[in-house]
């Protein structure tokens, strides 16, 4: 396997290669952000960490001449007052039941929801009826009715609900959408997906209400659709059907001893999972000075009986256009990573991010390009600095600065949002029954909706 540099990469590698690989990374207004004369109103519904520093203490700084935070909704009314603290704002603020209120009376251009999981689809309907576009965070929905619903309403309303798919905006997801858009690897026949998280990462979900279906319909649902999602997107394909299997083998009943909480556990000295939460200022102001409105415990014990969202899983779905997928994801290991690869008629493109079973190179993701059996080119790339390696100003950028480039197609609309979600939900009912799912059994699209 022969090393080479990305410069000498491309000047040895064939012209299509050379096409694919040579693009700049598409550009984005960055600072460039022009005023405008009339600033889009924005309101947020779920003031949580997520949306509190993704969508809006950065989004207000760095937006600051095109938009404006009118209003904030939550269930827990400290929690919102310590969020509009944190974005140094004077957005009116209302309870969660006052939803229809806040619309009426600040009339927002675009609602963004960032709630739990379960409730995403409850705000998005709401909001088109009332007549605002939505910004969603991933995933868009976690049952086939909500998804179902959505779609009904968008086609009905004529608002737009886009999706915060932030992976397709950085740098390895343009890389891959390039090469595999150029034609070189021909048609691809086979993708393999590996997600590894490891003990730091993957355990914080089952701290938190992700752990249960209930409210995030599963991993497969609030991490998968990322994954989802950036293979739908980079193959230009939709899911037909799914199969699937998985358990939870290690967190939640998987252990002989728990607590409520972290702070007010027994077995602390124990514990490899015990986190001080009273040693993180930032968590003790958005949810411990909080929880004694809603009881929600953000340093929840990964042992809890009631976690029910498999931490070890393996999905097959076949696309309308031949593709295979084979993605597994496990939430218990030493390292974090991905590994992805695309097998197709004239090759294999192979690309590692993160600690997998790196080629002993220094930094960076790693690309492989082996066109025959006797050689092998890889390079490396670098992440963009800024939220999720530049990707998070690249989403913002074309959600609200209009006219900004959008040469690979990045933006995501909703129908992007409830095929990735389909997949979580058909992957998630395949491991209950043990059958096969059709996609085109889940929902039924309108004629003229496209998403």
């Amino acid at each position: 396997m022969k090393k080479i540099s990305r410069r000498n990469f491309l000047d040895d590698s064939t012209k299509a290669v050379a096409v694919a690989s040579s693009f700049p990374l598409y550009s984005f207004a960055g600072d460039k952000k022009p005023a405008s004369p009339i600033k889009m109103k924005l309101a947020m519904v779920g003031t949580g960490y997520r949306g509190t520093y993704t969508w809006g203490k950065p989004v207000i700084q760095a937006y600051k001449d095109q938009v404006e935070m009118v209003a904030l909704c939550d269930i827990n009314p400290k929690r919102m007052e310590a969020a509009r603290s944190i974005m140094n704002i004077n957005a009116k603020m209302y309870e969660a039941k006052d939803f229809d209120l806040m619309i009426q009376e600040t009339k927002p251009d675009m609602v963004i929801v960032t709630t739990t999981d379960c409730f995403h689809e409850k705000y998005i309907l709401r909001a088109l009826e009332l007549g605002c576009n939505v910004l969603s965070e991933k995933p868009l929905a976690i049952t086939a009715e909500q998804c179902q619903r959505i779609a009904d309403a968008e086609n009905l309303t004529g608002k737009k609900v886009f999706v915060g798919f932030n992976v397709r905006h950085g740098n390895e997801s343009i890389e891959m959408k390039k090469i595999l858009s150029s034609g070189e690897l021909g048609k691809i026949i086979a993708i393999e997906y590996q997600e590894c998280l490891n003990t730091q990462h993957g355990a914080d979900y089952y701290r938190r209400w992700h752990g249960k279906k209930k409210y995030s319909g599963s991993l497969l649902l609030h991490k998968a659709s990322h994954q989802f999602d950036l293979i739908n997107w980079l193959i230009d394909a939709e899911p037909v059907d799914v199969q699937a299997i998985g358990k939870l083998a290690y967190y939640g009943h998987n252990n002989s001893y728990r607590g409520r909480n972290c702070r007010t556990c027994a077995f602390t000295q124990k514990c490899k999972f015990y986190w001080d939460m009273a040693k993180n200022s930032g968590a003790m102001q958005m949810y411990g000075n909080c929880e004694d409105v809603d009881g929600y415990y953000r340093d929840g014990c990964v042992w809890d009986n009631e976690i029910d969202s498999y931490d070890t899983q393996s999905v097959q779905v076949n696309y309308d256009n031949g593709t295979q997928m084979s993605y597994t994801m496990n939430t218990f290991l030493p390292f974090e990573g991905q590994f992805i690869c695309f097998s197709g008629e004239y090759g294999r493109l192979e690309v590692r991010l993160n600690a997998i079973q790196p080629w002993k190179v220094e930094g960076g993701i790693e690309f492989r390009l082996t066109k025959d059996t006797e050689t092998s080119r890889y390079w490396i790339i670098n992440s963009s600095s800024g939220g999720h390696g530049g990707a998070d100003e690249r989403l913002k950028d074309m959600i609200f600065l209009p006219g900004t480039p959008d040469p690979l197609g990045s933006k995501a609309g909703s129908r992007a949002g409830i095929m990735s979600s389909l997949i979580g939900i058909a992957a998630r009912k395949s491991i209950e029954t043990g059958q096969k799912v059709k996609i085109a059994d889940l929902v039924t699209f309108p004629s003229a909706w496209k998403g």
